[in-house]
């Protein structure tokens, strides 16, 4: 009597094991894909498209209104980030839905503006109803198509070719690496009319005042800095005892010297009380004046928070005097201040 031998199946860890390489495989060769198509599009820029390009520019310069995106499905959440990207890099842009635009939406647009329309086959239905309006109101058109012989692409006044050999989608057909290559021209032509208008870090902070850059180069000393009966300050003539008492009572670790007219003098702070404990014990005697540092660093209240910032970390100091012009005590900053307002 014969015997068969048995099929042995893998084991469990080592289909899952499988299954991980594959996914990775597949990660990988997608990230492929879409790396390959933005180096096929700057290929095109860098030779045939590099006219289109430049047209695209100057018509987004010469722009008196705003710069309006739109596109439909895929190309429509890629179209957003677009319009996103203009509006924070200074110039002023907005998505309009082709579908509502075609129910009402289209009154937001007007003679001065410049449309962005954003189709991969180049005939998607609901942005070639609204085109016909848009040209008569006679705003420049700029297309962003994979097929530069498409109904939009010949509409255009501009035409931007997004082309691919292949979406990294395993059966070449859910939008990818097309919609990476759109995303990649629009962030190009955002950056390129950015330089041209001279776009600087001041101005993406006032586009973005709640973002840590805004609150770098937006917050001034004058913001964040205490003053008034917050301030710890004693005349020259005051006994060491009584200062200490005013460096209690204000919590910031010092206490600033000023003159009659409240010009700074000198500053006394716990460092310096440290320091003079190895010399005397006894400091019922001692005049402010005899132990302060004299001509201490201060900084001016419309400078910069983040100035402040690196005037401490630069002399290791968790205190400073605000100063106007004349050299007045006008405010102080401690290092936890400059904390709370998320400078730093």
């Amino acid at each position: 009597m014969s015997t068969q031998a048995t099929p042995t199946r893998p084991t469990a860890p080592l289909a899952q094991a499988d299954a991980a390489a594959h996914a990775l495989q597949l990660a990988c060769e997608t990230l492929q894909i879409e790396a390959d198509a933005i180096l096929a599009l700057k290929q095109r820029l860098s030779g045939i498209d590099a006219a289109a390009f430049t047209q695209a520019m100057s018509l987004l310069l010469q722009c008196e209104g705003r710069v309006v995106v739109s596109g439909i499905g895929k190309s429509g959440h890629i179209a957003r980030k677009i319009a996103a990207t203009f509006a924070s890099t200074g110039t002023p842009a907005f998505f309009v839905h082709p579908a509502e635009a075609a129910h009402g939406d289209l009154g937001m647009v007007t003679r001065q503006d410049v449309f962005i329309a954003i189709s991969y086959s180049g005939e998607a239905s609901e942005l070639m109803s609204i085109l016909p309006t848009i040209k008569r109101l006679g705003v420049k058109l700029i297309a962003m198509t994979g097929k530069p012989d498409s109904s939009l692409s010949k509409l255009a006044d501009v035409h931007l070719n997004v082309h691919v050999d292949k979406e990294a989608c395993p059966l070449n057909l859910a939008p990818t690496a097309s919609t990476t290559v759109t995303l990649a021209l629009g962030d190009a032509l955002a950056v390129a009319v950015l330089d041209a208008r001279g776009f600087r870090e001041e101005d993406f902070a006032r586009s973005h005042p709640g973002g840590t850059l805004g609150r770098r180069l937006l917050t001034h000393v004058r913001d964040v800095m205490r003053t008034g009966e917050a301030i710890p300050q004693v005349a020259p003539e005051t006994k060491l005892t009584a200062a200490l008492l005013e460096i209690t009572q204000k919590g910031m670790a010092m206490t600033a010297v000023v003159d009659p007219e409240q010009r700074i003098i000198g500053v006394f702070t716990d460092g310096d009380l440290r320091r003079l404990m190895e010399k005397t014990q006894d400091f019922s005697q001692v005049c402010i004046a005899d132990v302060m540092r004299k001509n201490p660093r201060s900084i001016r209240p419309e400078q910069l928070a983040v100035e402040a910032v690196e005037v401490m970390e630069t002399h290791r100091i968790n205190q400073l005097l605000v100063a106007d012009d004349s050299g007045k005590l006008v405010g102080a900053l401690h290092i936890h201040d400059l904390t709370r307002a998320k400078v730093i």
